[in-house]
């Protein structure tokens, strides 16, 4: 542009370097201030499950119960110490005198035991740790204390609510480092490749870290106050789909910046080019997610709740920063941020080539897609659409019904080893009874009733100071009675957290119930068995709300309702494929014993919002093309100018998804895989060969009842009837021909 310093001239002072540099110093006190919160976090987050069951679940009730029978709120650790020959009277008496140094340490109240299982090969301490300490250190200073002081030659283990519990805690604990640093490696490898620059990978690496910054600052604060409740599992997600988002979304920009930049030589001239270009899909994606995850507010599990604003407020970070932050650095780096492969100024009479299929100009893998999509169309479309349909087939074989809490740590643990240790002397359910809230009238006729239920090897009203009613010499007689209400513990004959465990305690509700319609059976295994039962309710519930709220964006996006029902519904086939898949290889390939019930709910979230993201990408350009050039050569122009751009922001989602495997939780590694093969899927096959083909073989009428289709259709009959009208594009009618 030979008038460009006269355009530069045009630009205000303030615009060009005032504005930019101000907004830079801004997100720079932004990431000061947030940066640091990143290791704060752990000072509002917590991992009790039982915290995020809902206030209607009977294991809540049974907690708030529980809290008048107790003078604090103590976790239980269950220590296991197991000889591979019997355990002599001399080193059992040895191992009774550690409970006076167990006592010692003043973790918690009275420890129980020794008690000496009946193949005398094993004793068992119980040793109550109060929760207002740190669980984890608590824990690691038992085991510590044990393996120092334990007779040689003995394993010990600490285990039950509080090990396993320590041992969650210790796996979350790469979140803080390693996840972030995977992440955003991937990432900044990724866009070296697709750049071949080194500022602009900086460049877009700075506005993801300094979103998630402006995220962590205001989640925390919204923890702090009680507006939320935040877990190590959220706080994973959060750290994954911030980087992802607002890399996505600075994709997406740094293209039409790019582009404009082959029109001008002016930078602020081309900032706010890009700006303007991308901002409504920009806009538009980031609205589609953000209200997609707040749906999550009509679970009734509190751990979806959370979730939802914490991602929430995820996106928005990601959406500010793409669009306020990146337009910044773009203004003060201008074509140095492509360096050495910097744009070049395109001629005015090759800038918009005269388009009659829509192919023109374009070249390579993306030349020859379009070239498919416009021959076969109709081959192309249906082929995806079975291929789709065989992978969803596999969503038969998932086991979304809950696993084993001892099955959620995927590495080497303490805890999971000693639940194996007690399940092979003690009852396996010691240390984590389920408990039993009766009315004082009939307690011993609950107490009979629970004692025969099926799954239960020994039950027992609690009296005050939590000693247990036995009926032996010296030991209490009386049940202790609050608000007419007794509690009983019943220690069940499998591990707390197995699905055997879990099938006791309905049973056992059905039991009590046949006695006292009132009573209520919470504890471990309840809150397991409650929280799964919530999480398959809030399934059905969300599902719906999140399709017609994302249905609803995209009508107003692209003016049309054709559209975008077709749109949701590849989708939605993309995630069934996305599962089915998903379910062979956790089962087949892994050996997973099965999924958390929460894993489809958050995989639907994800990979829906996700996948419509690219949609919009593609369509926003798509029509804004076929304004210009009709629909089919739109078609084939919007695909072939967004095909890298999408592609790469795919692959840099799924690798930022697929970092979250290096936590070894069960759950982040499912929602890994599924979120990672589903977006590459979404990306390849959905968005570069199912929606295009689709849209092309349909031709005007998929913007319906949209006024773009009408003009079309209209041309045609007008073609059909007389000769074209003056001022028609030749390529609407070679588009309305075809």
């Amino acid at each position: 542009m030979k008038s460009s310093p006269q355009h530069s001239a045009k630009v205000p002072f303030w615009l060009r370097w005032l504005l930019p540099v101000f907004l830079v110093l801004t997100w720079l006190a932004i990431a000061g201030v947030g940066g640091p919160t990143f290791g704060r976090l752990d000072e509002v987050s917590s991992n009790d499950q039982a915290s995020f069951l809902p206030a209607s679940a009977e294991a809540t009730a049974v907690q708030d119960w529980q809290a008048k029978f107790r003078d604090s709120d103590e976790v239980p650790a269950v220590i296991v110490i197991e000889n591979d020959a019997a355990i002599s009277p001399s080193e059992l008496g040895e191992l009774a005198s550690l409970k006076a140094g167990l006592e010692g340490l003043e973790l918690g109240s009275a420890v129980i035991g020794p008690i000496p299982s009946e193949d005398g090969k094993a004793v068992q301490f119980i040793a109550p740790i109060g929760s207002s300490g740190e669980l984890k250190e608590s824990v690691q200073e038992l085991r510590d204390f044990l393996a120092d002081s334990a007779p040689a030659g003995m394993q010990t283990f600490v285990t039950g609510p509080a090990g396993l519990t320590a041992d969650l805690v210790a796996a979350f604990a790469g979140i803080d480092g390693i996840l972030l640093l995977v992440a955003l490696g991937a990432v900044f490898l990724i866009l070296l490749i697709v750049y071949r620059s080194l500022l602009l990978p900086i460049a877009v690496l700075l506005t993801s870290v300094f979103a998630l910054c402006a995220a962590i600052l205001l989640v925390f604060g919204m923890a702090k106050l009680g507006w939320i409740q935040l877990s190590g599992q959220s706080q994973g997600i959060l750290s994954i789909l911030v980087i992802g988002a607002a890399t996505d979304y600075a994709l997406l920009y740094v293209a039409r910046f790019r582009e404009a930049l082959t029109h001008t030589r002016n930078r602020t001239e081309a900032v706010l080019t890009a700006w303007k270009a991308s901002f409504e899909p920009i806009l538009a994606s980031g609205a589609t997610v953000i209200i997609a995850l707040l749906c999550l507010l009509f679970s009734d599990l509190n751990s979806n709740k959370a979730l939802g604003p914490v991602a929430a407020a995820g996106i928005l970070c990601s959406l500010f920063a793409a669009l306020t932050l990146l337009p910044a650095l773009m203004a003060l780096l201008g074509r140095a941020a492509f360096w050495p492969f910097r744009p070049r100024l395109v001629p005015a009479g090759e800038r918009e080539p005269e388009l009659v299929t829509g192919l023109e100009g374009q070249k390579g893998i993306w030349r020859a897609t379009g070239s498919l999509v416009s021959r076969r169309p109709r081959t192309v479309w249906v082929a995806s659409v079975l291929l789709l349909l065989v992978a969803s087939a596999g969503v038969l074989q998932l086991k979304a019904n809950g696993v084993p809490q001892t099955e959620v740590i995927l590495t080497a643990s303490n805890a999971v080893d000693g639940q194996d240790a007690l399940a092979r002397h003690f009852d396996a359910g010691s240390g984590s009874p389920a408990v039993v809230i009766a009315d004082e009238s009939k307690a011993d006729e609950v107490l009979a009733k629970v004692k025969a239920a099926d799954g239960v090897g020994d039950a027992y009203l609690l009296a005050e100071g939590r000693l247990p009613i036995t009926g032996a010499p010296g030991t209490p007689s009386e049940p202790d009675v609050h608000d007419g209400k007794v509690l009983i513990n019943a220690t069940l004959n499998y591990a707390a957290d197995s699905i055997e465990a879990e099938d006791a305690v309905k049973a056992l509700r059905e039991e009590a119930k046949t006695v006292d319609a009132g009573a209520l059976v919470g504890g471990v295994t309840a809150t397991a068995l409650d929280t799964n039962t919530t999480a398959q309710r809030d399934l059905v519930i969300i599902i719906p709300i999140v399709l017609a709220v994302i249905l609803l964006i995209l009508m107003l996006l692209l003016r049309s309702v054709l559209a975008p029902v077709l749109l949701v519904l590849s989708v939605v086939l993309s995630y069934g494929a996305a599962m089915g898949v998903s379910a062979v290889v956790f089962n087949s390939l892994l050996g997973f014993p099965g999924a958390d019930a929460t894993v489809p709910l958050f995989g639907f979230v994800f990979l829906v919002a996700l996948g419509v993201d690219y949609n919009i990408f593609l369509m926003s350009r798509v029509r804004e093309e076929s304004l210009k050039h009709g629909t089919r050569p739109g078609i084939l122009r919007g695909l072939g100018v967004t095909g890298g751009v999408i592609t790469s922001a795919g692959v840099v989602l799924a690798a930022t998804f697929a970092a979250l495997s290096v936590i070894p939780i069960m759950f982040l590694v499912q929602l890994a895989f599924i979120v990672s093969f589903g977006v590459l899927l979404d990306t390849v096959l959905v968005r570069s060969l199912l929606v295009p083909a689709l849209a092309y073989d349909i031709g005007p009428r998929i913007w319906w009842p949209g006024k773009l289709g009408r003009t079309e259709l209209d041309a045609a009959v007008r073609r059909e009837v007389g000769p074209a009208e003056p001022g028609l594009h030749p390529a609407s009618e070679t588009a309305s021909r075809r």
